[in-house]
């Protein structure tokens, strides 16, 4: 009896699809019972498939190109690039800026959040209500940050001003928001100070959420002070809440521009003030050389990718 042959790559090829429609029936199945929440979800990854995900990669090829809003666009590789790290000292500036923003404001505005939190969590619920608000206030204000420009003010009616030329500290007003000295240490106050909002908020539902028992089978196990309790308890238990926190504040830090504007101008005295953010604004929507406005957006996109990953991998940590 003669054996049958079969070609070369028929068996593989019959093992890949196999394999693929392995793969494939589990996911299918796991979709079609939950078909319910990813119909809730469907308009919404729509619009974030449309209005973020389709802009982020059109972006990313812009990059290598030259574009003027006025010709079509022409490849230019990787000049882009190069231009912006080797040429571009105004970008250096503004990545030093950035950097020092995000190392001060990120850090210094989450720990104080969930420092705060921790502590109005421990108040009665009217309280905790108010005190709240007042943190979570100044985050919903719109440009409530422009109270600064009267504190700041270069004249002797500037509330700082005056202070300081009442009690003898000053002969004459300092113009606070025109020095290059001041301006940077100015913006990271103000930032300091808007930064506590959402991530606070997030702080406080988490630390609603943990199970008291949790902390009663904490003592029995031996923790004996509340510092133990929240490195053990409190902080793993506040994972994804500690994480979101986290996200937004890098974001924030890393995006400031708005603030930076509105206090020192646009561009700032000797770019004393000026960030990354605003370096994509000057070329983007004022010189329209949009192909290196992109690259500079895919620059800032990846140091927060590389900031994000870091900062899961340290919390992961947390409790260990």
């Amino acid at each position: 009896m003669q054996a049958e042959t079969t070609p070369s790559g028929a068996v593989p090829g019959l093992a890949r699809k196999a394999e693929k429609k392995s793969r494939l029936g589990p996911a299918l199945k796991e979709i079609g019972k939950h078909k319910h929440a990813y119909i809730l979800m469907g308009p919404y990854m729509i619009l974030f498939f449309l209005f973020t995900v389709i802009p982020v990669v059109f972006s990313l090829l812009l990059s290598f190109f030259y574009f003027n809003m006025l010709e079509f666009p022409r490849f230019v590789g990787w000049q882009n690039y190069s231009r912006l790290l080797l040429n571009d000292d105004v970008f250096m500036i503004a990545l030093k800026n950035t950097f020092l923003f995000a190392v001060i404001t990120g850090p210094v505005s989450y720990v104080a959040c969930f420092l705060f939190a921790w502590i109005i969590n421990e108040l009665s619920p009217k309280v905790r209500a108010v005190m709240t608000l007042v943190f979570y206030a100044p985050s919903i204000s719109g440009n409530v940050f422009f109270i600064w420009l009267i504190v700041f003010s270069g004249d002797s009616y500037g509330y700082l001003n005056g202070f300081l030329i009442k009690y003898g500290f000053i002969l004459e007003p300092i113009q606070w928001l025109t020095n290059e000295n001041y301006i940077l240490p100015i913006v990271i106050l103000v930032q300091l100070w808007l930064s506590l909002g959402t991530s606070f908020l997030a702080f406080i539902a988490g630390l609603q959420t943990i199970d008291k028992s949790l902390i009663e089978a904490g003592a029995v196990d031996g923790i004996r002070n509340r510092w133990q309790e929240l490195w053990f308890i409190t902080l793993p238990s506040m994972r994804p809440q500690l994480l979101f926190g986290a996200v937004l504040q890098i974001t924030s830090s890393f995006a400031v521009a708005d603030i930076s504007i509105a206090l020192a101008g646009f561009p700032s005295v000797n770019y004393a003030a000026h960030t990354v953010v605003t370096h994509l604004m000057d070329y983007g929507t004022i010189r329209f050389e949009m192909g290196y406005a992109s690259a500079i957006a895919t620059v800032l996109f990846g140091i927060m990718i590389g900031t994000n990953m870091l900062t899961q991998k340290l919390l992961r940590k947390v409790g260990e």
